[in-house]
């Protein structure tokens, strides 16, 4: 006897662990007969999750956290037993501005320190002529590509709210609005930077993993009341995403993973832009130029899946950061509940106490360490912010 499950995803390559552990079996072999439901904004699998259309979701981590904290929409507390990616975003760049960029680079251009200081000169260059703030799209107000363009911007001295547009925009339709001037870059998770690249209309700057080494980007969501109510549920969906990114990660299954995310109801992308994705080896330019990084995106290696608090502090920080909420003790303890190692740990019969793999090391490219205990010291530190002081 099988459970049925609804889970809402986005065609993103890091809704891998979801999509390749029902088309595997591996969900089947925990009991479950799982209904993926493709969808195309992040509203869209927020609302349908939070009134129990969907049982789980691949779900932005930043988005998590809002929904346990009442903002920007109801307040619905979720838990995130599974990491479903670390990494994986990159941003993309319009030809024009590329060249602007590289005429005012002093360095090397693979440092995000040295584009940012670029992006600055090129800002000020467009306000003294007069001409239109250059507009970055996003996938979503409460999202890592928000929070990384903006720590970008703001390590080179740009106020990504007084000195450049950011605009939401779905992640599948991010390409059309590039090659359509509606857009000047974008932050984005794969493959549609890749995709931009392909077309000759986009350029890849940086991966995220240049501006943070470990920075959590999607993660297995599911209601609170639903996972108390269904613990072993949770566990087997733990388990079966856990065997599937495992399979993932071994190089002899990338292509087979590949072609099965690139059926057209899953990514729906070519097979060969999505493993050049889980290879870490990505055409940057239409001219060719390959770049490769072990980084890029993590699925399962490293201990990706297990879920880290001290990321969650982090995502927490950016919020307050940002002016879209207030510090307080209490919200960053809400925050940090999201994230749950202990499920985690549990579902894979991991012993309390065990090493769980690399944890609580973001590597910025810029700016303090980040304190989890001391998140006002940590922000005071940081030249442009909009929290109220």
């Amino acid at each position: 006897m099988t459970t049925p499950l609804h889970i809402g995803f986005i065609p993103l390559v890091d809704a891998a662990a979801l999509i390749v552990a029902v088309d595997k079996g591996f969900a089947a072999a925990e009991g479950l007969d799982v209904t993926l439901v493709r969808e195309v904004s992040w509203s869209n699998v927020r609302d349908k999750l939070n009134i129990g259309l969907f049982d789980a979701a691949h779900l932005l981590a930043p988005v998590a956290i809002a929904s346990s904290l009442g903002l920007g929409h109801v307040k619905v507390p979720i838990v995130a037993p599974f990491n479903l990616g670390l990494n994986g975003n990159a941003i993309t760049v319009s030809p024009a501005l590329h060249a602007d960029l590289i005429r005012e680079i002093d360095g090397d251009r693979f440092d995000p320190m040295v584009t940012a200081l670029a992006l600055a000169r090129v800002v000020a260059k467009r306000k003294r002529i007069g001409a239109e703030p250059l507009t970055f799209g996003m996938t979503f107000p409460f999202s890592t590509h928000n929070y990384q363009l903006r720590f970008w911007m703001a390590a080179g001295g740009v106020d990504p709210d007084e000195d450049v547009r950011l605009v939401v925009l779905p992640p599948p339709y991010m390409v059309d609005s590039l090659a359509k001037g509606h857009v000047d870059a974008f932050c984005v998770g794969a493959p549609w930077n890749s995709i931009a690249v392909d077309l000759g209309i986009g350029q890849i700057l940086h991966f995220a993993s240049d501006i943070l080494v470990r920075a959590a980007e999607k993660v297995l969501a599911i209601r609170q009341s639903w996972s108390e109510k269904n613990p072993e549920l949770v566990a087997a969906l733990v388990r079966a995403a856990s065997r599937a990114a495992e399979f993932i990660e071994h190089p002899e299954n990338r292509a087979e993973a590949a072609r099965i995310l690139a059926q057209p109801e899953h990514v729906g992308v070519a097979a060969d832009v999505i493993q050049r994705t889980l290879d870490g080896r990505l055409k940057i330019s239409p001219d060719g130029t390959i770049r490769e990084s072990g980084r890029y995106l993590l699925v399962g290696r490293e201990e990706a899946g297990r879920p880290d608090p001290t990321q969650a502090a982090w995502l927490y920080a950016q919020m307050v950061r940002w002016g879209q909420t207030s510090i307080s003790r209490d919200a960053l303890e809400t925050a940090k509940a999201v994230f749950r190692p202990e499920l985690y740990d549990a579902a894979l019969g991991k012993r309390a106490g065990s090493d769980p793999g690399p944890t609580g090391s973001f590597g910025a490219f810029a700016g303090p360490a980040f304190d989890p205990d001391d998140i006002a010291g940590y922000l005071a530190s940081l030249a442009v912010s909009k929290r109220a002081r």
